[in-house]
């Protein structure tokens, strides 16, 4: 039996094992059952494929989407694994030539869809395979309770049941303590080991702002960030999608849409030139991302609010795979709030799935207006802990928050005299005591609350009543046009009986100059001309394989290749990221370009 160090060693090109990898790998060889948690970037996929290649016969792999099996594939060949992918795209001889290789112990891994994997058919060909084990990944979809619910998940349990003495394993970057405890129970992994890796992601800085106009702020913060990098930008709708793409693309950026209203066709195009070109920005709906295997993303941005902290959670995790420095970037208003509790109150499910996404919104709104760490909100959330971390925005430009009872009382006591039917706008005119016709007709200049509250501006109001929102004091009228409403936990405010403070949000954050986030990737680097020209050359590798240019090498390899200037084959095999394959297949190739910069 190879032994997995030597294998992590010669085919990944990895020096060593990171955090409880090299134990969950023995486990899984010695045939022991696992869930294994481990944020994205974390080498969830080597729990597996090392005891793969370990282990007699062939892996299988449940993976629920055919890009993420192609990708991996293509990374596997790449090292010499060999690899397939059955699924829909592949003709029906590519097929049977597959499963013929599977029985004749030609194959060391092979992914499928749930629903393939599940057919009668394909149950039986496994009986007449050597199985070495059973990956899930992404195994967050058995949970109904979840933001990705896959219902095919749900029938993977007969497999303890049909294949009883082939280890199982559950993979997955995101779930809470309930998610955990689902998972267990409908894939019957109770009784194996659980691994939880925790949940940080150092690399990645978390920023939330208040949303203002949500085109200009996105385009502020790409031109002044992140020009020429790759990214993802979340829209709630497909029509928002389409309209921030085509705008962006004005811009002289390049954007493309993705959702599910697309041509098959089209949404395929546009995933496969974002995998496979440099500077690409995606414009999607949360249907684009689960299992992206990109790892240079160098940003995530949220132009609406996504439905929970673990969706956010989830969604950001695909910026900075690589573990170069990247950027979680949200914006949000009283209106993304409105949205998605009109979306909860119309949606067809149980009262308790209702409450338990409204305690998820909640979460995920009360980390938005956090004074705390951000990381440490998200961490607390999924039942792990962390230092205040110095790289999200209320730790690097900490909020100054104040005594916020009076403030509350006026804003309070104005939705209440006015009928709780009014949006914000009207409230402050009202609160700043603003001259104008509505406010006269309706006779709201007369109520004692006209003029009260002229020591805020037009912005710190919007801040208060975003967070009395936030807070569960005031509610949202889905069913009219977002006016403001009392809710029963206000009355402790409005009688001064519970305290509450409020953040003062700043006028305009400073935000990091394009030149200062890059060198964080480049300064370990030290020389970017070479390391630019490194990825000119796998950009040319990568065309001429058809393959992402990441599929080649990392950029953090090219970063050790700019760093070390190794000069010979032996050089160049210590870095991390180079295995023997790609030592031989690519070696002379790199070696030639760092020897014209170190002449």
């Amino acid at each position: 039996m190879p032994q997995p160090l030597d294998v992590l060693q010669t085919v990944f090109g990895y020096p060593n094992f990171r955090g409880a990898q090299a134990e969950i790998i023995d486990h899984v060889i010695a045939g022991g059952d696992a869930l294994v948690l481990m944020p994205t970037g974390g080498g969830k996929s080597l729990c597996y494929q090392i005891p793969a290649l370990c282990r007699e016969g062939v892996a299988v792999v449940v993976s629920p989407l055919i890009a993420l099996m192609q990708d991996q594939v293509s990374a596997l060949r790449q090292l010499g694994v060999k690899a397939a992918a059955l699924n829909s795209s592949l003709g029906y001889g590519e097929q049977t030539e597959i499963e013929r290789q599977m029985r004749a112990g030609q194959l060391d891994i092979v992914y499928v869809a749930p629903e393939r994997l599940m057919t009668e058919g394909f149950l039986t060909q496994l009986e007449r395979c050597r199985l070495a084990l059973f990956a899930i990944d992404e195994a967050h979809c058995v949970s109904q309770w979840g933001h990705d619910f896959r219902p095919e998940y749900l029938r993977l349990a007969t497999l303890h049941e049909r294949f009883p003495e082939v280890p199982r394993l559950a993979l997955t970057a995101t779930a809470d303590g309930p998610t955990r405890r689902e998972i267990l129970e409908k894939l019957k992994l109770e009784q194996g080991r659980q691994f939880v890796a925790g949940f940080d992601r150092p690399n990645i800085r978390y920023r939330v702002t208040a949303k203002t106009s949500a085109r200009t702020q996105l385009l502020a913060f790409l031109k002044s960030e992140h020009a020429g990098d790759s990214g993802i930008v979340y829209r709630l709708s497909r029509k928002n999608v389409d309209e921030a793409a085509a705008w962006l693309c004005d811009q002289g950026i390049d954007a493309l849409p993705y959702h599910a209203g697309l041509d098959k066709a089209v949404r395929a195009a546009n995933q496969d030139r974002f995998l496979n070109e440099d500077g690409v920005v995606m414009v999607a709906t949360i249907a684009f991302g689960m299992g992206i295997d990109k790892p240079d993303v160098r940003f995530v941005a949220h132009l609406d609010l996504p439905k929970s902290l673990e969706a956010y959670y989830q969604e950001t995790g695909r910026a900075g795979r690589d573990g170069l420095p990247a950027d979680a970037w949200m914006i949000y208003g009283l209106q993304d709030v409105a949205r998605l509790r009109q979306m909860l109150a119309t949606s067809e499910v149980s009262e308790a799935k209702r409450r338990l996404e409204h305690g998820k919104l909640d979460s995920l709104l009360g980390y938005c207006e956090t004074t705390r760490c951000r990381r440490q909100v998200i961490l607390d959330y999924f039942g792990d802990a962390s230092e205040p971390c110095g790289n999200c925005d209320t730790c690097l430009e900490p909020v100054e928050s104040f005594d916020g009872m009076v403030a509350a009382q006026k804003a309070l006591s104005c939705v209440y005299r006015t009928g709780q039917v009014f949006g914000v706008g009207h409230l402050i005119d009202v609160l700043r005591g603003s001259d104008n016709e509505r406010i006269r007709k309706l006779g709201h200049d007369r109520l004692p609350t006209f003029g009260i509250g002229s020591e805020f501006d037009k912005d710190e109001w919007r801040s208060v009543f975003r967070q009395l929102v936030a807070a569960g004091l005031l509610r949202v009228d889905v069913e009219g046009h977002g006016g403001l409403a009392l809710t029963e936990g206000c009355r402790p405010v409005l009688r001064g009986e519970t305290p509450i403070r409020l953040r003062r949000d700043q006028a305009k954050r400073k935000a990091p100059a394009r030149t200062e986030r890059r060198r964080a990737i480049l300064a370990e680097a030290g020389d970017e001309a070479l390391f630019e020209a490194l990825r000119a050359l796998r950009r040319d590798l990568s065309r001429q394989q058809g393959v992402p240019p990441y599929v080649i090498f990392h950029d953090a390899t090219l970063v050790e290749m700019a760093r070390h200037k190794p000069r010979n084959s032996s050089q160049l095999a210590r870095l991390s990221g180079v295995g023997q394959v790609k030592l031989e297949s690519y070696g002379t190739a790199f070696l030639e370009i760092i020897g014209r910069f170190t002449e």
